[in-house]
């Protein structure tokens, strides 16, 4: 069993059959299928079902995936040790992100590395929920990452840095009856009509207490994907609540942006493995830690280890 049998199967995990992994790869098909014959011979156990024209992974190699994702990121940590005696010239941080977190720390802390370490790529992952990023990292597909929660964040065998909290805020077209800046209270949307994201999330339950008092004000559209709300919001469908790291943007675009008390807060954190970080990614978390202090105004914003 070598690196290269590791990343091979990986490749066909990942790209769903041998022919797209080949092509990905750069390799011929049998010279893979052939590294992968290989690989199951050395391991005495099928590390996919042969179905169709596809595959699907095997028992075997759902076991296999996480350590293999670890050698190879080890691997991949030793040589950019190496670099970086010199500093980095290389590599990829690999970030798991949920919407909201997506939009801001991460814009900041993408412009602020790129600065630093221009050679090295940042790769970010779509993930939903808290359980969707923490799966990513736990399973090594991603070693950094970033999550919005309604409470304090704390994750059982990772390391959790507490990065900022995130008032909600409404965001609505100009012109209308929300004033940029100037504070609001539920009670002020009587009559509108609010875009609101699935039951279930921080941003839905906020939409539903509004609408419960009445007044006339209501749920005029719901929506999955959240980079649908600001173009919904600026053709005048409805307003939206939305966490204060969308404010910046939202502003730029021309809508107007105004804080609503009482109001709930998105706890946002970036959780990782307390172990086989590459220097990449430690130096994309050391840049973190440094946001969240100036962040949070406070002595130092605590890394916790559940």
């Amino acid at each position: 069993m070598d690196a290269r049998q590791l990343e091979y199967f990986l490749a066909i995990v990942e790209h769903g059959g041998f022919s797209k992994a080949a092509a990905a790869l750069h390799v011929a098909q049998p010279s893979l299928s052939q590294a992968m014959a290989n690989l199951e011979a050395d391991l005495g156990v099928a590390l996919f079902h042969r179905v169709g024209r596809g595959v699907v992974l095997s028992e075997a190699g759902e076991e296999l995936l996480e350590p293999s994702r670890r050698v190879l990121r080890d691997m991949a940590a030793v040589r950019d040790t190496a670099a970086a005696l010199s500093g980095l010239h290389g590599g990829t941080v690999e970030v798991a992100t949920m919407p909201s977190p997506g939009i801001e720390p991460l814009t900041t802390l993408i412009h602020r590395f790129a600065e630093l370490h221009p050679a090295v790529t940042v790769s970010t992952h779509a993930a939903f929920t808290p359980d969707e990023v923490v799966s990513l990292v736990r399973s090594g597909a991603c070693e950094l990452g970033l999550l919005g929660s309604p409470n304090p964040v704390t994750v059982a065998g990772l390391d959790v840095l507490q990065v900022e909290d995130q008032p909600f805020v409404v965001v609505a077209a100009p012109d209308g009856p929300v004033r940029d800046d100037v504070t609001i209270r539920p009670e002020d949307l009587a009559g509108q009509k609010l875009i609101a994201s699935r039951t279930g999330s921080l941003m839905r339950s906020i939409v539903d207490d509004i609408t419960a008092g009445g007044r006339g004000t209501g749920i005029v559209t719901v929506v999955d994907h959240r980079t649908s709300i600001l173009p919904l919001v600026l053709t005048g469908v409805g307003i939206a609540v939305l966490p204060s790291s969308w404010t910046r943007l939202a502003r730029r675009c021309g809508a107007v942006v105004a804080p609503i008390e009482p109001t709930a807060h998105l706890h946002v954190a970036m959780v990782s493995l307390p172990a086989h970080l590459t220097p990449a990614a430690r130096a994309f978390l050391a840049l973190t830690t440094s946001l969240a202090r100036q962040r949070t105004k406070g002595p130092a914003a605590a890394r916790t280890r559940k």
